[in-house]
């Protein structure tokens, strides 16, 4: 779907709010280290979907974190926008992260892959080349 300008600047404004809340203003040790990638705020302002990542060992964990103080983030949230309506936070894991992270990793390897595989002209044993042995010959 197609995003207007006004739209795109509500939600990171919301994203701007909620990142700000989480590092200042809520102490829950298990929200740390979380980033907001990105908000998506309904026309009617009634609903915005949170994107949020952090590393893949603690995702229930601040699942589990995000549960519990999305009422608490609400409300100052609503404290700092003059929205007419508090939306209601869903707080969804952004995956795009790690696989970016994963197809960096596959191309590295390729990469490295590549270079280990693409012979260089040191690397070609004299005798590879069919003209070799008439050059000489020819030199004697």
């Amino acid at each position: 779907m197609k995003q207007s300008a006004a739209n795109r600047k509500v939600n990171e404004h919301a994203r701007e709010v909620i990142a700000h809340i989480l590092l200042f203003e809520i102490s829950d040790p298990r929200l740390e280290l979380v980033t907001i990638t990105g908000c998506e705020v309904s026309y009617d302002r009634s609903v915005c979907n949170v994107f949020y990542t952090t590393e893949p060992d603690r995702y229930e964990e601040v699942a589990a974190a995000f549960k519990k103080a999305s009422g608490a983030i609400r409300s100052l949230m609503a404290k700092e926008l003059s929205w007419r309506v508090a939306p209601e936070l869903r707080f969804l894991l952004d995956k795009s992260v790690d696989q970016a992270e994963r197809i960096a990793f596959a191309l590295e390897q390729d990469a490295t892959r590549n270079s280990v595989d693409a012979p260089s002209s040191s690397d070609v044993p004299a005798d590879a080349d069919e003209f070799a042995d008439e050059r000489a010959e020819e030199q004697e």
